[in-house]
C-alpha cells in the first residue's frame, strides 16, 4: 500500500463497517495500480535515436497490441506521432538507476544512448532500435492515437528476448520514487490452461 497516508488519527482508525480497510487520499489511489515493468521506449525521427522512460501502460490483448500514455511535454512524443513506430525494451534490475536517469532528461538535449552507454541494434521491423542491453525488446507500430486520453495503441510485430542473460528481474514503479523489484515467481498454470492461448 502506499506510504504516507494523511488522513487524521480518527480515519486512521476508524474502520468501515467493521473492515479493517480505511481511506486513502485519492489522488495515490494510482499508486494501487501503477503497472510494471518500467519500460524503456525507443524511437527514430529520421536524424537520431532517442530513448523515454514509461511507466504507465497496459497490455490490451494477446496478440499483442498495448497501450501507453505520453505527450507532447516528451521529446519522443513527436517522432511516434509522425513516424508511428517504436520498440518497448524491458530494462532488468541491473539498469533500474539508468533507467530513472533516461527519464530525467530530455532527448532534445542530449544523445540518451551515447550519455547512459546504452547500444542501438536495428530491428527487423523499422527504424527505432532495440536496446542491446536491455533483457527484451518488442517492436510496435502504433495503431491509434486517442488524443484526449494522451494514450497510443501499439501493435507488437516483432519480439526479441536476450535468453543468456543473468539479471533477469524486472522493477515496477510504485508512483512515488520507489520501485518493486520482481521476486519469487509461484505457477498457477493448472488452474488457468483453459484461458491460456497457444504456444504461452
Amino acid at each position: 500500500i502506499p506510504c504516507g497516508y494523511g488522513g487524521t488519527t480518527s480515519e486512521r482508525k476508524g474502520a468501515v463497517n467493521g473492515m479493517a480497510l480505511k481511506k486513502l487520499p485519492i489522488e495515490k489511489a494510482f499508486m494501487l495500480v501503477e503497472p510494471g515493468p518500467v519500460l524503456l521506449v525507443t524511437t527514430n525521427d529520421g536524424r537520431k535515436n532517442n530513448i523515454m522512460t514509461i511507466t504507465w501502460h497496459m497490455v490490451i490483448d494477446f496478440t499483442p497490441q498495448i497501450a501507453l500514455t505520453t505527450g507532447p511535454w516528451n521529446h519522443s512524443f513527436q517522432a511516434l506521432r509522425e513516424t508511428k513506430e517504436c520498440v518497448l525494451a524491458v530494462p532488468a534490475a541491473d539498469l533500474a538507476e539508468k533507467a530513472v536517469s533516461i527519464g530525467d532528461c530530455s532527448g532534445a538535449e542530449v544523445d540518451k544512448f551515447q550519455k547512459f552507454g546504452l547500444t542501438p541494434l536495428p530491428g527487423l521491423k523499422g527504424k527505432a532500435p532495440l536496446i542491446s542491453e536491455c533483457l527484451a525488446c518488442l517492436e510496435c507500430r502504433v495503431l491509434d492515437y486517442l488524443e484526449p486520453y494522451g494514450i497510443f495503441i501499439l501493435q507488437g510485430t516483432q519480439a526479441w528476448m536476450d535468453f543468456e542473460r543473468k539479471e533477469r528481474r524486472t522493477f515496477h514503479a510504485n508512483g512515488d520514487g520507489t520501485f518493486v523489484v520482481d521476486g519469487e515467481t509461484i505457477s498457477l498454470r493448472s488452474l488457468m490452461e483453459d484461458k491460456l492461448p497457444s504456444g504461452v
